[in-house]
């Protein structure tokens, strides 16, 4: 049920946001216990044609994440039919059964990075989380992502962070803190007015 829980707040974004052409996201159901599956209903944004597809939450190492669930959504969306493990039907709606297995799981898109990166870091600040504080952020094409964040140790102002999307986003994330602290990969702000110093992690 935790585990439900956490993925309808990665879902949530696909209710604006289609998934495929003008395909998003209209429900997501529980099922019952033993079944451990989450279903995604799908559709138009008018909602005369909806889709239930069933994906199970477990997989061989664990459990998946609302980023597989999205990964897998995306890659019946873009196939045949015949790839759906099997069709019934539940509250009037076409219910598809998806077997990871037959399935290979549509690649993350930058936007998918880019709104990744910035969920991790807008978590709600608590005295015991460790800084810095995300206070903006700005695309600056399709692999790069300009961070604005409050760190006191970089020095006074908003400090700015460019990263590369295609990067390893985990690891940076993680060393994020130390790393903006580093005066030697700082320079002076270039012509960006909401920031004081610009450190540029792009190739890190």
């Amino acid at each position: 049920m935790e585990q439900q829980a956490d993925i309808i707040g990665l879902l949530l974004h696909h209710i604006h946001a289609p998934l495929v052409d003008a395909e998003r996201i209209r429900g997501v159901l529980p099922v019952a216990a033993p079944a451990e599956a989450i279903r995604v209903v799908v559709g138009a944004r008018r909602a005369d044609r909806l889709t239930a597809y069933e994906i199970p939450l477990r997989e061989d190492d664990g459990l998946r994440s609302g980023y597989d669930v999205i990964a897998l959504l995306r890659a019946v969306l873009s196939t045949p039919r015949s790839l759906d493990a099997g069709v019934g039907a539940v509250m009037g709606m076409p219910l598809v059964r998806v077997d990871p297995a037959v399935v290979e799981p549509a690649e993350d898109t930058p936007d998918d990075l880019a709104l990744r990166v910035v969920r991790t870091l807008v978590r709600p600040f608590t005295e015991d989380r460790p800084k810095p504080l995300l206070l903006g952020f700005l695309l600056l094409g399709s692999d790069r992502l300009r961070l604005y964040l409050e760190s006191p140790k970089a020095g006074p102002g908003t400090t700015a962070v460019d990263l590369s999307l295609s990067g390893a986003l985990t690891a940076l994330l993680t060393a994020l803190p130390s790393l903006i602290d580093e005066q030697y990969r700082t320079r002076p702000t270039d012509d960006d007015p909401h920031c004081a110093r610009v450190v540029d992690l792009a190739d890190w």
